[in-house]
C-alpha cells in the first residue's frame, strides 16, 4: 500500500517535470515563429513606406502625424499596456503575483494589438523598432500557453522574453544574457535549464524558417593600431552621455513634467502624438528620407560597403526616435539605437582617419546602446553576435563598460526597469484610486 502510494506521487511528480517542459519548449517554438512573422511584416510595412517616399517625399507631413495619432488612440482606448517598447511591461509582470494584474501586461490580447500597431508604427514612418515588442509578444505566448502552471509564471515570462530576443536577432547567447541581466537580474537555477530550452526551440524555430543569418552580415574588422584604441573611450564617453540623456528625457516624459505643458500633455495625448509625429516627419525630411523606421538597412549597407553614415544620420535618428519613444506609441528601441549609435561610430571615426570605419561603428553602437539599457553584457554580446566579430570583443567590452558608468552619472536607472516601475505601481493601485483614463 505505501510502495502504491510511493509510485503514484513519484508518477504524479515526473508528469508535473515534463509539464512544464513541455510549456517551455512548445512556448519557444510560438515565440519563434512570431518573431519570424513580425520580422517578414515589419520589412513589408518598411517597403510600403518607402514606395509612398518614391511616390511624394512630403507625403511623410500627413501621414506619419496622423499615423501616431490613431496609433495612440488605438493604444488608449483598444490596447492598452501596448504602449512603448514592451520590455518594461515584460519586467513588471514578472514582479507582479496577481495573474489579473499580469495579464493586463502580458496576454494574447496584447501581443496581436502589440505586433498590429508597430508594424502601423512602420508603416507610418516612426523611428522604432520590431525586437522590444518581441519581448513582450513572447513573454504574452508563455503567460498564455503556462496558465496550467501559475506557479512558474515568473520563469514563464522571463523564457519568453529572453526567446524573443533570441529568435528576433537570430543571437541565441543574447537572449540568454539579456534573460539575466536585464529581465531578471540575478540566475534562477531552478527555471534556469527550461529558459535556455525555450531559446533554443525559438532560435531553431527562427533558423529552419529564416535560415542561418548575422543580423548586420559578418564582418572581421578590429583596431589595428594603439592609436586607434583611442577611439573605445571616445565612442564610451559619447554613448554614455546621449544614452543617458535619452534614457532620462523618456523617463522623465513618462512620469509626466511638473508643470503646465506635462499637465497639457497628460490631458491631450493624442494632440501629444501628433505634434511627435510632425517632429518626426521634420527629422526625415532634413535628414532626406534616411531616418524613418528601425535604421538596419541604412547600418547594414553602411558596414558592408564601409561607407560612413551622413554627419547629421546619428543626430537626426536620435530626435526621431526620442519623439517616437515619448509619443506613447507601440514600438521598440533596440533597433533604432544600434542606428543611432553606428552614426556616433560614424562621426567619431573622422577623428581617426587611418582607423577602420566599421570597427568605430561598432564602437558606437555598444556605446550608446550600453548608455541607453545600463546592461553593459548585453550590448557587446548582442553586437558581437550579430556581426559575427569575436576579434572586437575587448574592445566592444571596454566601450560598453565605459558607457554604462558614464549614462549612470546622467540617469541614475536603467530605462526599462525605470518605466516598469510606473508599470508596476499603476497595477498595484485599487479600482477607487487608479487615476481616470485621460480624455482627449
Amino acid at each position: 500500500m505505501v510502495r502504491s502510494l510511493r509510485n503514484k506521487r513519484r508518477l504524479r511528480i515526473t508528469s508535473a517535470r515534463w509539464q512544464r517542459r513541455a510549456i517551455f519548449l512548445l512556448g519557444g517554438i510560438v515565440v519563434g515563429a512570431a518573431a519570424v512573422a513580425l520580422a517578414q511584416l515589419a520589412d513589408l510595412a518598411q517597403h510600403a513606406f518607402r514606395l509612398l517616399l518614391a511616390y511624394s517625399r512630403y507625403a511623410v507631413l500627413l501621414v506619419t502625424p496622423l499615423g501616431f495619432m490613431l496609433s495612440a488612440f488605438l493604444t488608449i482606448r483598444v490596447f492598452p499596456g501596448a504602449q512603448g517598447s514592451g520590455i518594461p511591461q515584460a519586467i513588471a509582470a514578472r514582479h507582479l503575483s496577481d495573474q489579473a494584474a499580469r495579464g493586463r501586461l502580458v496576454s494574447m490580447r496584447i501581443a496581436v494589438g502589440k505586433m498590429i500597431l508597430t508594424l502601423f508604427g512602420l508603416l507610418c514612418g516612426a523611428s522604432v523598432g520590431r525586437e522590444g515588442p518581441t519581448v513582450q509578444v513572447g513573454a504574452s505566448v508563455m503567460f498564455a500557453i503556462g496558465r496550467v502552471s501559475p506557479r512558474r509564471q515568473p520563469g514563464l515570462i522571463l523564457a519568453g522574453a529572453a526567446a524573443g530576443v533570441a529568435a528576433a536577432f537570430n543571437t541565441p547567447l543574447a537572449g540568454i544574457v539579456f534573460g539575466i541581466e536585464e529581465m531578471s537580474r540575478a540566475f534562477e537555477t531552478r527555471t534556469s535549464s527550461l529558459i535556455i530550452a525555450a531559446v533554443i526551440a525559438a532560435g531553431l524555430t527562427s533558423l529552419a524558417l529564416m535560415g542561418n543569418y548575422t543580423y548586420f552580415g559578418s564582418s572581421a574588422m578590429s583596431l589595428a593600431r594603439g592609436i586607434d584604441w583611442l577611439a573605445v573611450p571616445a565612442c564610451g564617453v559619447a554613448g554614455g552621455v546621449l544614452g543617458g540623456l535619452f534614457s532620462r528625457t523618456v523617463i522623465t516624459m513618462s512620469r509626466g513634467l511638473p508643470n503646465s505643458v506635462g499637465h497639457a500633455i497628460k490631458a491631450h495625448p493624442l494632440w501629444f502624438a501628433l505634434a511627435c509625429g510632425f517632429a518626426v516627419a521634420g527629422c526625415g525630411l532634413v535628414s532626406g528620407d534616411t531616418i524613418y523606421g528601425t535604421g538596419y538597412e541604412q547600418v547594414k549597407m553602411s558596414l558592408e560597403h564601409g561607407s560612413p553614415l551622413p554627419q547629421d544620420f546619428g543626430v537626426l535618428k536620435f530626435l526621431a526616435t526620442t519623439f517616437a519613444a515619448i509619443s506613447g506609441i507601440p514600438g521598440g528601441i533596440f533597433s533604432p539605437s544600434l542606428a543611432i549609435g553606428a552614426g556616433l561610430g560614424s562621426n567619431v571615426a573622422q577623428l581617426f582617419h587611418d582607423a577602420p570605419l566599421g570597427a568605430i561603428m561598432l564602437l558606437g553602437m555598444v556605446s550608446y546602446f550600453a548608455g541607453v539599457v545600463q546592461a553593459p553584457i548585453t550590448a557587446f554580446v548582442i553586437v558581437t553576435e550579430m556581426t559575427d566579430n569575436h576579434g572586437m570583443v575587448v574592445p566592444l567590452m571596454t566601450a560598453a563598460l565605459i558607457a554604462h558608468f558614464v549614462s549612470r552619472l546622467i540617469c541614475e536607472e536603467g530605462i526599462y526597469h525605470a518605466l516598469a516601475k510606473g508599470f508596476i505601481e499603476r497595477a498595484t493601485l485599487s479600482p477607487e484610486t487608479k487615476p481616470p483614463p485621460a480624455s482627449d
